[in-house]
């Protein structure tokens, strides 16, 4: 007998997760294991409040819109940042809704906290003979789940950075006069951000000039000293760095003291702005501080083709392996080859990845630890090659229409 099966997404967006959710979808319209697909809306937490929307109504007489939807940066399905507690209660109530709709078939999409409640949900029924299936999809701007070569979402968050950088680069350098421009990345305490930043310099262009990454401890004296010498031989220096660099004794160098979010992070801002401080105190030169922000993980116009495929056949992988009862996993891919770039796609024990952190490898950093090395390069090469073909509307992306998300209106929505 059919089952339905229900989805939903979780943490911060990047440009190709909703590629994850439609090639999870397209896969379960043709199962006949599978009857009606649900959406969550605002993941875990928007489900235990009954927010639910009906996938297969919109989707699966539309395949334009499954693939209007697959390019559409974001989340289709809005967020939440809401981790399970161990209460007993709350997996009832859970299991109660899950049953009401007949769902044998749950699968949450996101990043190391969204796949503890994965580890979470399957690890309860299992205990439980509760004979629903359980699976965790990959994403990531940030790129530090381990069990993955690479997440979902870096590939075209990197994409953007070194697009970035390179903009930057060229903009800078028409002026005869001597400046700094530090860019700050997103990454808490993974510098793979940062590290790709690596990407923009081609031919004799060597921008960036320095990279910092947050696995090395950082000094702001030494920081100092690298610009002053780049800026004996460059009028334009440009510096890459992440938001969560830390000094030697672990602490970050833009914490703001008692300003956690949900999960009990470190909320992280203004470490550029920092840095251009310091420069302007001891240098005198022209400096800015540029933030990127959300844009580098919202940038659907510049995505990387490899990571939109990526993504797709991740959430397609996820739904096979579930129909085939496996439950307490995740889709991944392991990298077989650089040069042809190609990966194999499996199964995890989502145990892997729940609650942990990959980092750079420290011998990714050169030894003045403001660099890469050829092997972060040939590791992330691969990743942004590509180009979507985007449709247009009127000038811009035509990304598909959200408005769901507005709690003000009710269209399709359970």
């Amino acid at each position: 007998m059919a089952k339905n099966m229900i989805i939903g997404q979780s943490g911060g967006p990047t440009a190709v997760i909703n590629s994850s959710l439609a090639g999870a979808i397209d896969y379960a319209f043709g199962q006949k294991e599978i009857d009606i697909v649900y959406g969550m809306i605002n993941g875990i937490e928007g489900f235990l409040d009954g927010n639910t929307i009906n996938l297969s109504d919109i989707f699966k007489s539309n395949p334009y819109e499954l693939n209007r939807m697959k390019l559409t940066p974001a989340m289709y399905l809005g967020s939440c940042r809401y981790k399970l507690k161990n209460d007993e209660k709350e997996y009832e109530k859970i299991i109660d809704l899950l049953k009401e709709r007949n769902i044998g078939y749950f699968f949450y999409i996101g990043g190391n906290d969204s796949m503890d409640t994965v580890y979470k949900l399957s690890k309860y029924t299992v205990s439980h003979g509760i004979d629903i299936k359980i699976a965790g999809i990959p994403k990531t701007i940030d790129n530090d789940l381990v069990g993955i070569d690479h997440s979902p979402g870096f590939g075209s968050a990197a994409k953007y950075i070194s697009s970035a950088v390179r903009a930057v680069a060229y903009d800078t350098s028409i002026y005869n006069v001597k400046s700094v421009h530090i860019i700050e990345t997103m990454g808490r305490n993974a510098g793979w951000l940062t590290a790709s930043s690596v990407l923009a310099r081609h031919g004799d262009s060597i921008a960036p000039h320095l990279i910092y990454l947050p696995e090395v401890p950082f000094s702001t004296e030494k920081f100092i000293s690298d610009v002053k010498q780049k800026l004996r031989e460059y009028n334009s220096v440009i510096a890459v760095v992440s938001e969560g660099l830390k000094d030697k004794n672990g602490r970050y160098i833009c914490a703001q003291k008692g300003n956690v979010d949900r999960f009990g992070h470190v909320m992280l801002s203004g470490t550029g702005a920092y840095l251009k401080a310091c420069i302007e105190d001891e240098i005198g030169c022209k400096v800015r501080a540029l933030e990127p922000s959300v844009l580098q993980r919202s940038g659907g116009h510049i995505s990387s083709l490899t990571d939109v495929e990526e993504a797709f056949n991740l959430g397609t992988v996820a739904v096979k392996a579930a129909i085939k009862g496996q439950t307490g996993v995740f889709s991944t891919l392991k990298r077989t080859s650089n040069i042809p770039y190609s990966v194999e796609y499996k199964t995890e024990d989502v145990s892997v990845v729940a609650n942990a952190e990959k980092t750079v490898p420290l011998e990714w950093s050169n030894s003045d630890g403001h660099d890469g090395t050829q092997e972060m390069i040939d590791y992330l090469n691969p990743l942004i090659e590509g180009v979507v073909q985007m449709p247009y509307r009127n000038g811009l992306p035509d990304y598909i229409d959200i408005s769901h998300l507005d709690i003000k209106k009710q269209k399709y929505r359970e």
